[in-house]
């Protein structure tokens, strides 16, 4: 059996921290702070970005102690209890250690401290603390090991414990992701990538290997493969913000923006058998994107009546699909599409012009589930599609939402 546990947290910890520091050495400390104060301050953020947390773990629950209201020390303090918590034997134990870490970063953000990490840390933490192994096996005590010897920097002892895991379950994605992790960490970055892409390998629909071999490609200036890479981890999970953050990331390292698409559509509603269409008027669009706005929204009055059985049969109730809007949309784009064709020029109408571009790209299954999806649709249709058509998601991403990769000055 595969152990799958949640040591994430400590990973993002330690990864940002080789991409970036936590916080400048130049973080201003409260204004009443005496010099004593502030030299520890220092001290401590300067351990933190070295990845030596245990050290700077005392101090900044000292700091803490002192000023319990400096937003940088309890972002300090929690960020290395959640290290900390990986080398603590008592599961019990280890959980409330995740579960303070939390608050920490919580009380941190309510005083004004912000950035990704921080975020991230957040998102992967969950509330009740759990990070368990999904069972006692040698292969988890092997996992273990390795995550006590990561957590106390010795990568080669972690390394060692995590490929014997690998040995025993040769389909353990997090051991080959740990393994690879413990050699970003050594900075060794060639072994690194040929670990990630075991990982990937084993499970490409994760995110965390793709993303992670991003952050050492940007780190390395191999901005095209990492943009690649960023690619893929939105696509292993496009409804989570750490992959799009992680995306963002690439972007700014590169000085760019990620396209927003969103196309305003009308709303239908019924009542008493009759369908209200409240349309999104627009005065360059006229006549023209009216009716493509009024087909569509017949599309859905038809689905909501009978469409939806036929497709979906043994449904006990009627939901909102991708099949449903990805027809609605392309029969409203057909006709301006054609009409547009025999003008040579775009429609007038900005959400029309956006629609009939996918329309002709072939791309608006990957628009409604990437940039428009409800939650029906993110539940039920996201996974069916990405198996069949995982190079059509990775396109729309790679053509219309992430910038190309600008030269090499």
């Amino acid at each position: 059996m595969s152990a799958r546990f949640s040591r994430a947290v400590i990973l993002v910890l330690s990864l940002f921290l080789l991409a970036a520091p936590a916080f400048s050495q130049d973080s201003a400390p409260p204004p009443a702070a005496d010099d004593a104060y502030q030299s520890q301050r220092k001290f401590a953020i300067a351990l933190l970005n070295q990845q030596k947390h245990m050290e700077a773990l005392p101090v900044f629950e000292s700091l803490a102690k002192q000023n319990a209201n400096d937003s940088e020390v309890l972002f300090g303090w929690g960020a290395c209890l959640v290290n900390h918590s990986a080398t603590v034997a008592d599961p019990e134990a280890a959980r409330k250690e995740r579960i303070h870490a939390r608050e920490l970063l919580l009380r941190a953000k309510e005083l004004g401290k912000q950035g990704d990490l921080l975020m991230n840390l957040l998102d992967l933490l969950p509330p009740d603390g759990s990070a368990p192994f999904a069972s006692a096996t040698v292969v988890d005590a092997s996992m273990r090991a390795g995550e006590a010897a990561f957590a106390k920097n010795d990568y080669d002892e972690a390394i060692k414990n995590y490929s014997h895991a690998l040995e025993l379950d040769p389909k353990n994605y997090y051991a080959a992701l740990f393994v690879g992790d413990s050699y970003f960490a050594k900075k060794d970055f060639p072994n690194a990538v040929i670990w990630y892409d075991k990982a990937i390998a084993l499970d490409p629909n994760t995110e965390t290997a793709y993303r992670y071999e991003a952050d050492l490609l940007i780190k390395s200036g191999e901005m095209e493969k990492a943009r690649t890479r960023s690619i893929q981890a939105v696509i292993a999970n496009p409804y989570s913000q750490v992959t799009w953050r992680a995306l963002n990331y690439w972007a700014t390292s590169n000085k760019l923006q990620l396209n927003r698409l969103h196309i305003n559509t009308p709303t239908t509603s019924s009542k008493d058998g009759q369908t209200n269409i409240t349309l999104n008027m627009n005065e360059k669009g006229g006549i023209a994107a009216s009716m493509a706005w009024i087909i569509y929204a017949g599309v859905h009055t038809q689905w909501q009546k009978d469409e939806f059985k036929k497709h979906f049969p043994d449904a006990k109730e009627y939901r909102h699909s991708l099949t449903e809007e990805s027809q609605a949309l392309n029969v409203a784009a057909l006709g301006v599409s054609n009409d547009s064709k025999k003008q040579k020029k775009p429609p007038a109408d900005p959400d029309l012009a956006l629609l009939v571009k996918l329309f002709d790209a072939k791309m608006i299954e990957p628009y409604v589930l990437l940039s428009a999806p409800d939650r029906d649709i993110a539940l039920n249709d996201y996974v069916p599609y990405r198996e069949q058509h995982r190079d059509q998601l990775e396109a729309y991403l790679s053509q219309f939402i992430v910038p190309p990769t600008p030269p090499k000055p």
